[in-house]
């Protein structure tokens, strides 16, 4: 099995390169390395040999030929020119750890074909990719690393649309370390990519262009179970050809499975786009800062999945907003939201119970079975700490739950504060628009009722409490302004007094 050769020759490689110093760079260790590595790729790919390793002085140079790579793949759904050898030099270190760095440039153009049988032909350039950093065979990834690259340029075009795109610069670096569970690991990444700029034209559309002074990025995960992950990779590159596994494998798979859950302890991820612009003829618009913010955070029985999106100083000059409008676009937003209480625990133990001796159907049926342990009791829990807009004319902000059932639309509790500063600014504001548009003078009436049920703090910003219980009642600071639904009732099957009989049927004397 592929997986054995793999096990085997990276054994060969570790014995190698384990305590190996400059005179230990030999041709059979490249040998090793080379047979190491084209066993990762697919059988027929790997027959042309297209990664090449050579001793050189005091480390190994490990080339990628990336058109032997590709050549299987028909001409006339797939062509590429101007790829060149990918280098990179080795370099063992007495921890068993590689020391890896490379200094190249790309510039290819081709064309392939989509399952829409639509060509679409590509151009892709960096000038510069240049990287330092340091690799583990144990885990088949960085544990460090600095990598740059300059320049980076692409285009895409099909009978329809054209897009171009480019990047300055961009920087990333990596880093890691033994976690707080013993056998796992964290790694931290940050970096950042400058002066992007991005334009789409078609046919159906005037041009748009896009265009941010820099992107940053930030993530962190901790507590992943990197070395277990990458024998479960190599357990499924071996086996994808199976339908269903043996006893043996099974049991494997579900010590792999063991060994790896929960799969990280914690994850945090954040992008961020500066003095971010699009332009088109409709108009224009951007912000100084527009920021993306994913989290998985707690335990493994109780764990919350994060989503948060902000913007400010926000603009939009559009022919598409009237400009007694304007006033009321936000210049300012944050909405924060969760899904939490997940048990993946339950999860995990569920999908131990999974026979992957059946075929994959059964196999299926059970980890959807699996997933339904994800939500206890079959309730969905979502959180929004915060949601908030805020503009020249209002200042509003929301908070709070909300729990459902999964297997149904009905029977949900909500819970929300609901917090407007300068309201009466907002009254006003509509009001003032009514005068345009005399549909808003009903807006401007609710506005006003809508403030009689408010709680008013000395500064004057009004506060709703508001509660939507499971029986559809409704309450707002305390007091109730609906009462609880009505109970469904089923239609009643018509009864035997509805049925026509025969001496309700017409006679001779009364048919007309």
């Amino acid at each position: 099995m592929r997986h054995r050769l793999i096990t085997a020759t990276s054994a060969i490689v570790l014995a190698l390169t384990t305590g190996a110093s400059a005179a230990d760079i030999s041709q059979g260790g490249a040998n090793a390395i080379r047979d190491n590595l084209n066993h990762l790729l697919p059988k027929d790919i790997a027959k042309s040999a297209p990664i090449t390793v050579t001793p050189a002085g005091s480390r190994y140079e490990i080339a990628y030929d990336f058109a032997k790579m590709l050549a299987k793949i028909k001409k006339e759904d797939f062509d590429i020119k101007g790829l060149k050898p990918f280098k990179m030099f080795a370099t063992p270190q007495d921890s068993g750890l590689w020391d890896l760095e490379g200094n190249n440039n790309l510039n290819v153009s081709g064309h392939f074909t989509g399952p829409d049988k639509k060509r679409s032909d590509f151009t892709y350039s960096v000038a510069d990719m240049v990287f330092n950093s340091v690799f583990d065979p144990a885990i088949s990834y960085f544990r460090s690393g600095d990598f740059r690259a300059k320049e980076l340029k692409f285009t895409s075009s099909t009978d329809t649309e054209v897009i171009n795109a480019s990047f300055g610069e961009m920087i990333h670096t990596l880093s890691s370390a033994e976690s707080a569970s013993a056998g796992r690991l964290d790694f931290a990444a940050n970096g950042k990519f400058t002066t992007f700029a991005e334009q789409v034209s078609s046919k159906e559309m005037p041009p748009i262009q896009i265009s941010a002074d820099s992107v940053d990025f930030d993530a962190k995960v901790n507590g992943i179970a990197a070395r277990d992950l990458k024998d479960m990779v190599l357990f499924v590159l071996d086996h994808a050809d199976q339908e269903k596994l043996t006893k043996e494998s099974e049991t494997k798979l579900k010590e792999m499975l063991g060994n790896a859950f929960p799969l990280l302890s914690s994850l945090e991820e954040t992008i961020r786009l500066n003095n971010f612009a699009v332009t088109s003829a409709l108009g224009s618009g951007g912000a100084k800062s527009f920021g993306y913010h994913f989290t998985v955070d707690g335990p493994s029985n109780a764990t919350r999945i994060g989503v948060g999106m902000d913007a400010a100083d926000v603009k939009l000059d559009s022919m598409l907003v009237p400009a007694g409008y304007t006033a009321f676009l936000p210049q300012a937003l944050d909405i924060q939201f969760g899904l939490s209480g997940m048990d993946f625990a339950a999860l995990g133990d569920e999908f131990m119970k999974t026979d992957f001796t059946k075929s994959t159907g059964d196999s299926e049926k059970a980890g959807q079975k699996a997933v339904e342990k994800l939500f206890p009791g079959g309730i969905l829990k979502v959180d929004f700490p915060k949601v908030s807009a805020k503009s020249g004319v209002y200042d509003v902000e929301v908070s709070g739950e909300m729990e459902g059932r999964v297997d149904t639309q009905k029977d949900y509790t909500v819970k929300a504060l609901i917090v407007a500063r300068d309201y009466d600014k907002t009254i006003a504001a509509v009001q003032e628009l009514a005068k345009i548009d005399p549909d808003l003078t009903q807006v401007s009436f609710g506005l006003m009722m809508i403030k009689g049920f408010a709680k008013a703090d000395p500064d004057g910003t009004q506060r709703w409490d508001v509660a939507v219980a499971s029986d559809g009642s409704v309450n707002v600071n305390g007091q109730q302004i609906k009462g609880p639904d009505a109970p469904a009732t089923e239609e009643a099957p018509p009864s035997d007094e509805m049925v026509p009989s025969d001496e309700m049927a017409p006679t001779d004397e009364t048919k007309p």
